[in-house]
This record gives C-alpha cells, sequence and structure tokens, in this order.
C-alpha cells in the first residue's frame, strides 16, 4: 500500500507542495540564512521557493502565486532550524485527518533551504548580474537563451496559456547573453555548486533557429568542461539536426508538447499548435530516442516528452507516458501551477489524489521498459518530481528492487568516469593545453542552411 503519512512519504508531500502551495511565518529569515531568493526565471515555473526536503527530494514550493495564501502548509524557523508544519486537514491520500501542526503542537517536518552559491552575488566580467545568465533549478544550471518566444510577440498573442515566459524578460533573466557570459556562469557553477549538467532552453522563433543560436553554446560547455548538456526547444523540420547534435556530445533532447489530449493542446498551446502540431512533437520525440543507438565515445544520449499533470484528465496524461516510454524516451511530468500574470492564473489547481497514479504510472512505466532513470550524478531537480522519485507512490516499492539495483551500479560507474573527465577538462583548459582541441571543435560540422 502507498504510504499515507506525508512525514513518512517524501514524494508525497513533494506532490503535494506542488498543488497546495505553501506559506511564510514570520519566523522565517530566508536570506540570512543562506536559502536562495524567489526568482521568477523565464522557465516559468521556477517562481517558488527552493527546498531539500527529508530523503534528499529537492523542491520549488510555490509561495509568491495567489493560491499559496490558502495553504495549509507553513515553513516556520527553531532555533535555526526550518519546519514544515501542516495545519489540521484530511489526508491527500487516505481520507484521515491530519494531527494539528500548529505552533503548540507536532514538531514539524524538517526541511533545508537549498543553499545559496556564492556566484549569485557576482557578477559577469561584462557587469551583468550571474542570475540574469542562468539560475540552479535544484542542482542543475538552467539556461534560458535568446530573446523571448515569438508566441509573446505577436499580434494577436499565441503563447501558451499557463506560460510566464513573456513576463520575465528582463525581469529576473536577461535577454540577451553572450557566450562569454554564459561560460563564465557554468564555470562558476561548477566549481561553486558542482554542478554536472546544463539545460539550455529556448522558444519558438521564425525560421528555426533556436538550434542554430544554440549550437555556439553548446560546443563551448563540451569542449571546456565535458559536462552533461542539454537541450530544450520546439521541434526542428530537419531532423537530422538531432544526429548533428547526438555527434558533437550534446546529451538531452527534450520535446514540451504539454498535453496529450489534441483538443485539449490546440486551445492551450495555440502558437504550437499553428507552428508545429502535435504530430511533428510526436515524431521528434521518437526520433531522439532512437538515436540511443547511435554511440558518441561514451556520452549518454536521452530522448524527453514533457507534459504538464493538471491540464488535461490524468487518464490522457497516463496515455502520454505510455506513448512516451513506448518508444524509448523518458517523461518529464511537470505539475500545473497558475501563475500570476498568466492567462491560466485562476485556472482550478490540480488535486494530489488525482495525480497520485500519473505519477505511480511515470516510474512503473519507466521500469517495465528499463529506461536510464536516476543514472546522471548530482541531478536533483526541484519543478518536477523524478521518475525514480516516484517509486515512493507505489503500491509495492520494492517490486523492480532488482533493476534499481542494477540502475544505481550503472549510477556508480558513470559517475566516476563522469568526474574524471570533468576534472581533466577543465584543469586543461585552465592551463591552456586544450586550446588547439577547443578551436577544433568550435570549427566542427556547420549547421545546415534553413530553407
Amino acid at each position: 500500500m502507498v504510504e499515507t503519512d506525508i512525514r513518512r512519504n517524501p514524494a508525497l508531500l513533494k506532490l503535494d507542495l506542488y498543488c497546495r502551495g505553501m506559506r511564510l511565518d514570520d519566523s522565517c529569515y530566508l536570506m540570512e540564512d543562506g536559502g536562495r531568493q524567489i526568482l521568477r526565471t523565464r522557465a516559468g515555473l521556477g517562481s517558488g521557493l527552493e527546498l531539500i526536503l527529508p530523503g534528499g527530494l529537492w523542491t520549488n514550493v510555490p509561495v509568491t502565486e495567489g493560491f499559496a495564501a490558502s495553504s495549509p502548509y507553513v515553513l516556520h524557523r527553531k532555533q535555526g532550524r526550518y519546519l514544515l508544519r501542516r495545519h489540521r486537514e484530511r489526508s491527500p491520500v487516505s481520507g484521515a485527518a491530519l494531527h494539528s501542526v500548529s505552533r503548540g503542537g507536532d514538531a514539524g517536518i524538517p526541511v533545508r533551504l537549498a543553499p545559496r552559491p556564492g556566484w549569485y552575488e557576482r557578477t559577469t566580467s561584462s557587469g551583468k548580474p550571474m542570475t540574469r545568465i542562468g539560475t540552479l533549478q535544484g542542482t542543475y544550471l538552467g539556461i534560458y537563451q535568446a530573446k523571448v518566444c515569438e508566441y509573446w510577440t505577436e499580434k494577436p498573442k499565441a503563447n501558451c496559456k499557463f506560460c510566464s515566459v513573456g513576463l520575465n524578460l528582463g525581469v529576473d533573466d536577461a535577454g540577451d547573453k553572450t557566450v562569454d557570459e554564459v561560460m563564465e556562469v557554468v564555470r562558476a557553477a561548477r566549481e561553486e555548486s558542482d554542478i554536472t549538467y546544463v539545460d539550455f532552453n529556448t522558444g519558438h522563433y521564425e525560421g528555426d533557429t533556436y538550434l542554430d543560436i544554440l549550437e555556439p553554446f553548446l560546443r563551448r560547455v563540451k569542449a571546456e568542461t565535458g559536462l552533461l548538456v542539454g537541450v530544450q526547444t520546439p521541434p526542428h523540420h530537419d531532423l537530422k539536426r538531432y544526429d548533428a547534435l547526438r555527434e558533437m556530445g550534446v546529451n538531452r533532447a527534450s520535446f514540451c508538447f504539454e498535453i496529450f489530449n489534441e483538443e485539449i493542446f490546440k486551445k492551450v498551446c495555440p502558437g504550437k499548435d499553428r507552428e508545429y502540431g502535435l504530430t511533428r512533437y510526436r515524431n521528434a520525440v521518437e526520433y531522439c530516442a532512437r538515436l540511443t543507438q547511435r554511440k558518441v565515445g561514451w556520452e549518454p544520449w536521452v530522448s524527453n516528452g514533457e507534459i504538464i499533470a493538471g491540464l488535461e484528465p490524468p487518464d490522457s496524461s497516463m496515455a502520454a507516458i505510455d506513448w512516451i516510454t513506448s518508444v524509448g524516451a523518458i517523461p518529464t511530468v511537470c505539475v500545473f501551477r497558475p501563475l500570476s500574470g498568466t492567462d491560466m492564473e485562476d485556472y482550478p489547481l490540480p488535486k494530489t489524489e488525482e495525480l497520485i497514479p500519473v505519477f505511480r504510472r511515470l516510474y512503473e512505466a519507466c521500469m517495465k521498459h528499463d529506461l536510464p532513470i536516476g543514472v546522471a550524478p548530482n541531478v536533483h531537480v526541484s519543478l518536477v518530481l523524478l521518475p525514480e522519485e516516484c517509486r515512493y507512490l507505489t503500491d509495492n516499492p520494492g517490486k523492480y528492487w532488482w533493476k534499481e539495483l542494477r540502475l544505481r551500479a550503472l549510477s556508480k560507474a558513470f559517475s566516476l568516469r563522469f568526474q574524471r573527465q570533468v576534472n581533466r577538462r577543465m584543469r586543461a583548459f585552465k592551463s591552456g593545453e586544450s586550446q588547439a582541441d577547443l578551436a577544433s571543435t568550435l570549427a566542427g560540422p556547420q549547421p545546415t542552411a534553413h530553407p
């Protein structure tokens, strides 16, 4: 049976916090205690407070959105420690009454503030705050590269109704970022925050130019650091471009089609429906999943299909998970967050109990298809429940114990090799030994010209 007590089930707690948000007690001193500032980054969902829950689960908890004001969760500070308390209410799973966690009652659930790195307070050599170039989302570095998605600049606008990208440009995220600026932040994040993965994200641009924009950044990061690198863009019309990314050493291609139900997709994502359609997204996910068969040294490769739970019926979200895993890709499942200022800020919140089956399916489908979940070292994602975290939401968490054992062994072996390569690459670049190799890498195969 699923553990229904949020004090003993960190995945259930993480999911419930996504759906309910959290209030901050006056006793909290987030910045003074080394926590991260709340940034409305262009990724959209990163509008909350970054916390580390029991079990080592990282999360980004909504606190500034309107719905969080009525959350049963309250974060308290007591003698320098942070405690999450939930006022008397029914369990999100069993319906049983949860005991009072008011000030004079239960000690609460111990949580930690995600540490704010020193580089968050610094600027690049060009004078920009480093947090306007990239921010940590959990333990990886997220960079929204280039200008705002052009769906926001059309008249009338054709942006996805849940999206806040166009609201954040120039506020917490810079609209123009040079390769040198990005590399300064990547190196600082590796040296001080021990990042292992850098994720580049763009919106829609006329002429499918997003991969052309990203390639110089991808080449530099791989050549100078050897870190894992991923891209999240619309699906390019020329799928061979992903072969080139694979050859370049890129490790992940993610496609956010958001909604599996065709009619809801058209209504919520008018620009994506007009320019690409679900078919083109699905074709790209499946094509990139097949690229796992192509070996590029020891560089790993995964294809992701990203959906948002809470924007369509749970059965439709589970159908999306089944399809994504069936073609060999790994689902990324976000929880819908009605962000302030968006077209859907008043849309009903998803209910925790309705989403539990969705995230249970996420874990079980990945295990059924032997997908490499949880292998990359030090990748803790605060914006979503990772597939491996969702084992806590299954009726029998030990069902796939032998597969989990194999994944842990694979992760350990990969981590040792990866850390050696990254340390060697960064030392070599610092000493100037790799300048010739870098020049050769940057002059590699040129992007295919657009028609």
